[in-house]
């Protein structure tokens, strides 16, 4: 088959690669995009325009920022797509729905859990929706396991995404949070003392969570602004993952860093406070 990818950033691009390993042809439109986009595409079929990539396309997956997943769904539509749209972004139940509006029985809702793709058994896409079945033979091998939750709730994948994430990048920005408010306060190596007493791992854990999240702690705010929103619509308080939003909302200046440690974010999360106080 001939799959459009929306777009290869690093997990994006394990997506195609993992279409590719199963015979697939994989589009991808460059038009726009940053060098380095254009670079991680560079293995793929490019296509001139949307406009082009939709015509050839009998399937697109979109990996996408969650904040442009609903405008770049609109756009796919505006061009005529009739094959299955698969959105695979991190968006709230209610977005994969408005999503979901726009295709009608051709739509598929997906949730990646795991790291970019490299090797079977570390990366999971859930799918769900009426054609989900036909999505999951796409990666019937190579390294993402596709895993089809059936029809019955047409946007299961957003939610087993949205809830899985509300704990994983929840807290790793409270471990980050936590730390900054120790550090502001003149007692981090008083807490650290006391963590290797009675919580140990939590300062190794702080310090992945720093190198985990800081270049893309800039994507994790709109993922933090719709899990919010899938708390408030199940009318759960959604104020903690808010406050996550802002934590990350504040890292965004480490987004062309090599990964950062814990003192760099914390110096990071602090210069930002600064800064607000002097406003």
């Amino acid at each position: 088959m001939h799959i459009g990818l929306l777009h290869p950033g690093e997990m994006g691009v394990s997506i195609g690669r993992a279409l590719d390993e199963n015979g697939h042809t994989v589009l991808c439109c460059g038009v726009g995009r940053s060098t380095v986009t254009q670079d991680r595409a560079r293995t793929f079929q490019n296509c001139r325009t949307l406009e082009e990539l939709a015509m050839q396309a009998c399937g697109i997956i979109s990996v996408c920022p969650p904040a442009a997943a609903l405008a770049q769904a609109q756009m796919i539509r505006n061009c005529g797509f009739s094959g299955l749209y698969v959105d695979a972004n991190a968006v709230a139940p209610s977005t994969a729905l408005k999503i979901q509006s726009l295709f009608k029985q051709q739509y598929v809702d997906g949730g990646i859990i795991g790291p970019p793709a490299t090797k079977r058994g570390t990366t999971r896409l859930y799918l769900s929706g009426v054609q989900s079945g036909a999505v999951a033979q796409w990666f019937a091998q190579g390294p993402l396991e596709a895993i089809d939750l059936g029809a019955d709730l047409i946007n299961a994948a957003s939610a087993l995404k949205m809830a899985y994430a509300a704990y994983t990048k929840g807290s790793s920005a409270l471990l980050l949070a936590v730390n900054t408010l120790a550090e502001k306060s003149g007692v981090r190596d008083h807490l650290l003392a006391e963590w290797a007493i009675s919580q140990p791992g939590l300062a190794a854990r702080s310090e992945k969570a720093a190198l985990g999240t800081s270049r893309k702690a800039w994507r994790f705010v709109g993922e933090m602004q719709e899990i919010a929103r899938t708390f408030a619509e199940q009318s759960l308080p959604d104020d903690f993952h808010l406050g996550a939003a802002e934590i990350y909302r504040r890292m965004d200046s480490l987004k062309n860093s090599p990964p950062s440690d814990i003192h760099k974010v914390m110096a990071c999360l602090i210069a930002d406070d600064d800064k607000q106080e002097h406003n």
